[in-house]
């Protein structure tokens, strides 16, 4: 198997986690639902894959505008921060607002965004280090004085890396916190 292919394939296991196991088992009526009386909601962490790969993607390897910024008005975030969904404390006064529609629009949109992206990928693309910091507030406002933790975390990480974590190790994470919380709901299918 070539490196492409093998991080293809580990990329589509978090797409299709998601799909299988979490947005085709947990009804979109219950997505804004505080499960035990706290934690993120499925729409919180939908969002917040999201938007991590949205900006890893689109933002700090391609140097292009997230794609967020062509769905924000439909999800209801036109007037929210431009960091919303980023922090792993839900901002539920803002998800509290995004149609599950429009949700699994901008999240399909993302994947596929990503997945178009992997398949034309160049194995020695892998090492090159992006200026993320710089795409970050020159191309999605997000500034190192208001998120200096994803600056620091992210910055002068290869390709690989960006891939590797903000995109398949993030997303493998909170797709077992998806798992959790639909499991907590009672909608387990075992």
């Amino acid at each position: 198997m070539e490196l492409i292919q093998w991080i293809d394939a580990d990329f589509e296991a978090v797409c299709s986690k998601f799909s299988g196991s979490v947005i085709a088992l947990i009804p979109q009526d219950r997505w804004h639902e505080q499960v035990d009386n706290g934690g993120t909601t499925v729409a919180g962490l939908l969002l917040h894959v999201a938007r991590h790969q949205d900006l890893a993607v689109q933002v700090a390897i391609q140097g292009r505008a997230p794609i967020f910024a062509t769905h924000r008005s439909e999800l209801g975030l036109a007037q929210a921060h431009d960091g919303v969904g980023l922090s792993e404390a839900e901002d539920q006064q803002a998800t509290a607002l995004m149609p599950s529609v429009a949700l699994v629009q901008y999240v399909e949109a993302v994947f596929d965004a990503t997945r178009d992206w992997l398949r034309q990928l160049s194995p020695s693309a892998l090492d090159h280090t992006p200026d993320t910091s710089g795409h970050l507030e020159g191309h999605a406002g997000i500034s190192v004085d208001e998120f200096p933790w994803l600056h620091r975390m992210w910055g002068n990480r290869p390709t690989w890396w960006l891939v590797q974590w903000p995109v398949i190790g993030h997303g493998n994470a909170h797709v077992g916190e998806g798992i959790s919380i639909r499991n907590r709901m009672g909608l387990s299918p075992f």
